[in-house]
């Protein structure tokens, strides 16, 4: 029942939630029209596109809710049935053993080792039932959570998409688009804030009716536990009179077991028919209180229904934050009403429950002396019993049922005076949990504001629109830092679940290793069979006594510690998950501008040693002279200094802009303009010296959210400063980028140079980009040499001509290539750095030991130059990597197979062989 009420405020919180986020946009947006930032025809448009998008998601919501249940339902029933099954075959098996056991048993042990059996298996059944129970309540509250988060979430796409795409389309300005985001995050910090507020003070009161419930329930069964011992205490009155007139000698022994028999049925047949009256009197009670209950109920929603019509729209921020108060005042107000309502419906509920058994216990006594006195006193005068000592037997009980009566008052008033100081320390408990509570919720959006603020200060650049998206991730993240009602509860009794059947499952097997021990142990000492079985019996009943008592159990405090403990780290890593995930966002944002800039610049490199390459074939086949191939570079530089000057001028205006922007940006963050400045005060002595300290107290929190919102403000200038100057400098690089592929393609058409040719050696100049990317740029190549690099002056020449002079080329520019590529890699290897010129000096003599035993061995085993293969191009060249033990560094030695002493081209298996050979006597020494 508290589950479900927990669930249920959760699902109102939550509708109201949604409800507060709807009607502050359609706020905003007419605030936007009252400050002209907004045309009034735009500002319908946007709210007809807002309102049809949040039924739609409503509608998506409730569709995947259905769906949920019904695939949850069905999960769990299939669930449910495969554990039933697996239990009852269990069950099955032992029942089947027993009876094996019990045919060569005596009678009396065999049934009280299948009564054992039994009760095991029914404990077996309940704990199995109330374990998928609960396995199910979390499901469904999981699946319920899940859908609340995906609902919030959508809520901010739906608007921050909406104002991307005004923003996109020229219906908002950018500046207007800011101040309006801003606006939204200030009042969304704001809604979180009271809906903090209204769940802490929901689970408050909630748990404050369920603790007045229990004392409810305690006065109950107290009271009915009273009427139980009265009704007792009377009727034991009377076998205790007719024995006592057995005993004074005026009854005959005769008589005694007669009328004795007669008094314990008349005292039953009063009992069942208290217990019936009673049972009868509680369900038309019942009956009568739900209609009661559901009718003020029903007026309460009605007169809250009345209280939500709040009138007009507010249309300024102002209104925004009174309308919010007014929701805070407005819930807090209904909440309180509601419990005071409820809690006086139970407290009628409980006095009429009183004055119901007090009516029937009261019929029920007077029934008992009516039996007592109008039958059993009348029979023990009619045989012949005095009547003098009948009455005096009768005063004494009366005495006594007197004395009893008090005796339950005192404890009735001693246990309720117990029970309400237990309620009061309940809800001072409950009183400082909702403080506490608040107080935990109040760092977590500071901790929110903290993790923003950081972001702000990352030397980041962004766009406007970038940073839109990460102001929409943020609040996504964050809306979620909340914690529901009825999950921590259903989560924690799941926790404790589990954390019991582990713990019984290792008793459980502990007792059957127990007894299966014991087993082993006595068979070996018996020889009897029937003896054996016997023990046997008595082993295995001792086992299911102690698993009985397992079941049974209570559940301890270390099981509620874990479960606590738990709760906590559960609820830190899930904190940490959502810093984890924001965080990952704005690096995939600044990783995917780094590999933009990686990317062009690694093809403005390539572009530039295409170009070397050309210019280097042009003078070497004296194609063009170096005075030619200057003036071409020459008249090329002119352009490069053109867009250098243009990126400076540009980058220097956007500065000078933006720094204006900052100065009028500063005035307007100043507390003149925002209506704080400080007032004059009044220095005379009848002012009070408190009073001002108030009024400061009240300005200085204002004071920090101004510098906090300038500061941001100023942050996100400075982000997107940087993004607009690195697209200045990317636009730039671009067209220097042109530029430089314009030259590329003018030196491809003067050398000829076929395009298959060019496709190889950007292949190898742009080893980790995509053919696409590659053909992209030979595109573009071959569009500034005018489609086809290769001359048809050519044509006369003879094809075999002309096919080898093209395999010489290719085969030159590639081995140019491929040696550029070797320099490079040497010039990145740390080893060969200057700043480790005293480490490499005092290797020098290893070094040079090593080059030469690596010579000499390499060299004896391999033919004489006369044998020798073909040379082979260059990139066959072999290498052998030398560890330096001190500095885990490498050196690369590397071998030209031109070599004539280190040729190793004769024999692979044997290089390979000697390779590792000496790498191994290399390291041998160095150790």
């Amino acid at each position: 029942l508290e589950v479900a009420s927990l669930t249920r405020a959760d699902a109102d919180l939550e509708a109201y939630r949604t409800q507060i986020g709807k009607e502050v946009i359609a706020m905003m947006m007419k605030s936007m029209v009252l400050n002209h930032s907004l045309f009034p025809h735009v500002e319908k448009r946007m709210s007809s596109i807002f309102k049809k998008q949040f039924l739609a998601m409503e509608k998506e919501i409730q569709e995947e809710y259905e769906r949920k249940m019904v695939a949850l339902t069905a999960e769990c029933n299939l669930e449910t049935r495969k554990k039933t099954e697996a239990q009852c075959h269990k069950a099955r098996a032992a029942n089947e053993e027993a009876e094996e056991l019990i045919k060569k048993m005596n009678e009396k042990p065999a049934v009280e080792y299948r009564s054992l059996l039994d009760r095991l298996h029914i404990l077996e059944q309940d704990h199995l039932k109330r374990f998928l129970l609960v396995k199910q309540e979390e499901y469904f509250a999981k699946a319920y959570r899940q859908l609340a988060v995906t609902q919030r979430k959508e809520l901010h796409n739906i608007f921050f998409t909406q104002i991307t795409n005004a923003t996109i389309k020229g219906e908002l300005k950018l500046e207007a688009a800011k101040t309006l985001v801003e606006e939204y995050s200030k009042i969304q910090g704001n809604i979180e804030d009271l809906m903090d507020f209204l769940q802490a003070s929901k689970k408050y009161h909630l748990n404050r009716r369920f603790a007045y419930r229990e004392y409810l329930i305690s006065k109950i069964q107290l009271r009915e536990s009273q009427a139980s011992a009265l009704i007792n205490a009377a009727a034991t009155q009377i076998p205790s009179l007719i024995n006592k007139m057995e005993s004074a000698g005026h009854l005959p022994e005769s008589h005694l077991q007669v009328l004795l028999d007669r008094a314990e049925a008349e005292i039953n047949s009063v009992k069942q028919k208290f217990n019936h009256d009673l049972k009868q009197e509680k369900q038309k009670l019942r009956q009568k209180l739900i209609t009661k209950r559901r009718r003020e109920m029903l007026q309460k929603k009605e007169h809250w229904k009345e209280q939500l019509s709040l009138g007009d729209t507010f249309k300024t921020a102002t209104d925004i934050t009174h309308y919010l108060s007014h929701w805070k005042n407005l819930l807090s107000d209904y909440t309180v009403e509601f419990e005071e309502l409820t809690e006086k419906l139970d407290n009628e509920a409980s006095e009429e429950l009183k004055e119901l058994l007090f009516n029937v216990t009261e019929k029920t006594l007077e029934e008992l002396k009516r039996v007592q006195y109008g039958v059993f006193v009348q029979e023990l005068v009619k045989l012949s019993v005095p009547k003098m000592f009948l009455l005096e037997a009768v005063e004494e009980h009366k005495k006594e049922m007197v004395v009893k009566h008090e005796q339950l008052e005192r404890e009735e008033h001693d246990k309720s005076a117990a029970a309400e100081e237990l309620l009061q320390l309940t809800r001072q408990k409950l009183s400082q949990e909702l403080e506490t509570s608040l107080l935990e919720q109040k760092k977590l959006r500071s901790w929110e504001q903290s993790i923003f603020m950081q972001l702000l200060s990352l030397p980041l650049s962004l766009s406007e629109e970038e940073l839109l998206r990460m102001r929409q991730e943020m609040h996504c993240c964050f809306s979620q830092v909340d914690s529901s009602l009825a999950w921590p509860k259903i989560r924690a009794r799941t926790l404790l679940q589990a954390f019991e059947v582990e713990q019984r499952d290792a008793e459980m097997l502990k007792v059957d290793q127990n007894s299966a021990a014991i087993n082993k142990q006595q068979h070996s000492k018996l020889k009897k069979t029937g003896s054996r079985n016997r023990n046997k019996i008595d082993v295995l009943k001792k086992s299911l006594q102690d698993k009985i008592l397992i079941y049974e159990d209570s559940v301890k405090d270390e099981n509620l510690n874990k479960v606590s403990n738990e709760l906590l780290l559960e609820k830190e890593c899930q904190l940490h998950d959502l810093e984890d995930k924001l965080g990952e966002y704005i690096a995939s944002l600044a990783f995917q501008k780094t590999v933009k800039k990686s990317r062009m610049l690694e093809l403005y490199t390539a572009i530039i040693s295409v170009q070397a390459l050309l210019f280097e074939q042009l003078s070497v086949s004296k194609t063009l002279s170096k005075l030619e191939c200057i003036q071409i570079l020459e008249a090329h530089n002119p352009e490069i200094e053109e867009l250098d000057r243009k990126l400076e001028y540009e980058m220097l205006h956007k500065e000078s802009a933006q720094q204006q922007q900052h100065l009028m940006s500063r005035q307007r963050w100043t507390p003149d303009r925002l209506g704080l400045s400080s007032e004059a005060v009044e220095t005379n002595a009848d002012r009070q010296v408190t009073v001002l300290l108030r009024q400061a107290m009240n300005k200085c929190r204002q004071f920090i959210n101004l510098h906090q919102q300038s500061l941001r403000h100023e942050q996100w200038n400075c982000m997107v400063l940087e993004d607009l100057l690195e697209n200045i400098e990317m636009d730039a690089f671009l067209a220097r980028y042109s530029q430089e592929l314009r030259l590329a393609g003018y030196l491809a058409k003067l050398a000829r140079v076929p395009m298959g040719m060019l496709h190889r050696i950007l292949n190898l100049l742009l080893p980790s980009s995509s053919q696409s990317e590659v053909l992209s740029v030979l595109d573009s190549i071959s569009k500034y040499s005018d489609g086809d690099a290769e001359s048809d002056s050519n044509a006369d020449e003879s094809g075999s001509c002309k096919k080898r002079r093209s395999q010489e080329l290719r085969q030159a520019l590639e081995n140019k290539v491929w040696q550029d590529l070797i320099n490079r890699s040497l010039e990145k290897i740390p080893s060969l750095n200057k700043r480790k010129d005293s480490l490499i000096k005092k290797k020098q003599l290893a070094l040079l030991e090593k080059a030469s035993f690596i010579h000499l061995g390499c060299s004896s085993t391999h033919s004489p130059m006369g044998q020798s293969d073909p040379p082979v191009p260059f990139n066959t060249a072999t290498a052998e990597a030398i560890e330096l033990l001190d500095t885990g560094e490498k050196v690369f030695l590397f071998r030209e197979l031109s070599d004539p002493i280190l040729s190793l081209r004769n024999s692979p298996r044997k290089k390979k062989k000697n390779f590792l050979n000496s790498k191994k006597a290399a390291c041998a020494s160095m150790d």
